[in-house]
């Protein structure tokens, strides 16, 4: 038998690679009813058709085909700076409400999948610390929170614990990206639902622009990367100093906060921050880290426990449209805004914060806008559900041993 040959796609490659990826999601979301009308991701469809041919190709050729994701890592934190940059303290301050509901919903959601995961991994007569691994460890905590809980339970004697979460984790990256369209578009119309005239007139356009319009946005842009690049070089040192200090934190995190004291001191010294700018950056970042992310799935390595995780997928995909349809809308106001959330907490919840906005983002530009939204879910999803997650593990590893 032949050696498996290995390739391996450079940073800038993988660029251009992600770029065509978004323009084939949005020729086949234009071209298929089925996508547009559900308001799937570009970004999910274009990456899924790539990993499928990536897959194709390693079974046929038996070449495996890996990608450098520098760039993308880059990517995610340009992301969460926008989303920082986007969060006046006025702004927060009126959602507060709002948020604080949504992680009380949030922590109900971890406890659903953790309970739902250990019941199946008991009728699979398997372990019921694999039932936590198919539940808000992959889900809501992700591939990151996945490696991290499935290198303990190795070593705390659980076999292939690791690859297992990843394989929950990825797969719910899709199930999140596919799910939350059709969630918020059921809400919208069967409750003839529409977003506030108000919201819509506050973001729409650019504003005027004085002077040269096109030194203006050139001014706009070159301030945008500026602030982007110190957001991104000054978080990292931030989560240097804390690290030294023993205290671990996700990269994007420090990096959304130093864009939150930035967007509140340019206020206090009057420095403007075009928001429109800082959006389409945030834009941009979004999709391409999203394709990289799909389009980079290794679907041959998931093969062979295809059935089980199909099972609790499917279980878990339930979960969160249950609590999504019937509870987050409703304590949300059962509004527009309400339904957009609700798109959003679904990606939350069994993908990652990045699949929430892009659900959101799909449902938006056929919409209207929803500025409540956009500021809740981020919140929730980079700050609560991480904190929320580790007790609730704990608490469940409390019942069981290791």
């Amino acid at each position: 038998m032949e050696p498996l040959t290995q390739y391996e796609v450079r940073p800038l490659d993988v660029l251009m690679l992600s770029i065509l990826v978004l323009y084939l999601g949005f020729y086949l979301n234009r071209k298929i009813r089925l996508l547009s009308e559900y308001y799937i991701p570009p970004a999910v469809t274009g990456g899924l058709v790539c990993s499928a041919i990536v897959a194709v190709i390693y079974g046929v050729a038996d070449l495996e085909i890996s990608f450098d994701m520098q760039i993308r890592d880059v990517l995610l934190l340009v992301f969460f700076s926008t989303i920082g940059l986007s969060a006046k303290l006025r702004t927060l301050a009126a959602g507060g409400k709002a948020l604080a509901i949504l992680v009380a919903v949030a922590a109900v959601l971890l406890i659903l999948q953790n309970s739902t995961g250990v019941l199946l991994a008991t009728a699979f007569g398997a372990h019921p610390g694999y039932g936590l691994m198919g539940g808000s460890i992959s889900f809501a905590g992700g591939h990151g929170t996945s490696i991290a809980w499935g290198s303990e339970a190795e070593a705390a004697g659980l076999e292939g614990a690791g690859a297992i979460g990843i394989a929950f984790a990825t797969f719910g990256l899709i199930a999140g990206g596919l799910l939350g369209g059709p969630v918020a578009r059921r809400l919208i119309q069967s409750n003839h639902l529409e977003p506030d005239p108000a919201a819509a007139a506050a973001t729409a356009g650019t504003g005027p622009v004085t002077g040269d319009g096109r030194a203006g946005e050139l001014f706009n842009i070159l301030t945008a990367i500026l602030v982007l690049a110190v957001c991104v070089a000054l978080g990292d040192s931030v989560n240097r100093f804390l690290f030294d200090k023993g205290v671990l934190l996700p990269g994007f995190l420090t990096a959304m906060a130093v864009g939150i004291a930035i967007t509140n001191l340019s206020d206090v010294f009057d420095f403007e921050i075009h928001p429109v700018t800082i959006g389409k950056f945030g834009e941009v970042a979004l999709n391409l880290f999203l394709a990289m992310s799909l389009m980079s799935m290794q679907l041959w390595s998931l093969a062979t426990a295809f059935g089980p995780i199909l099972v609790v997928l499917m279980a878990q995909m339930l979960v969160i449209t249950f609590v999504a349809v019937f509870v987050v809308f409703r304590v949300m106001g059962r509004d527009y805004d309400a339904s957009v959330i609700s798109a959003g907490f679904v990606g939350l919840g069994l993908g990652a914060t990045p699949v929430a906005i892009a659900n959101m983002d799909a449902v938006t530009s056929r919409f209207g806008p929803s500025p409540k939204a956009f500021l809740v879910v981020p919140l929730v999803g980079a700050f609560f559900v991480d904190i929320l997650n580790a007790v609730i593990i704990k608490f469940f590893i409390g019942f069981m041993t290791f």
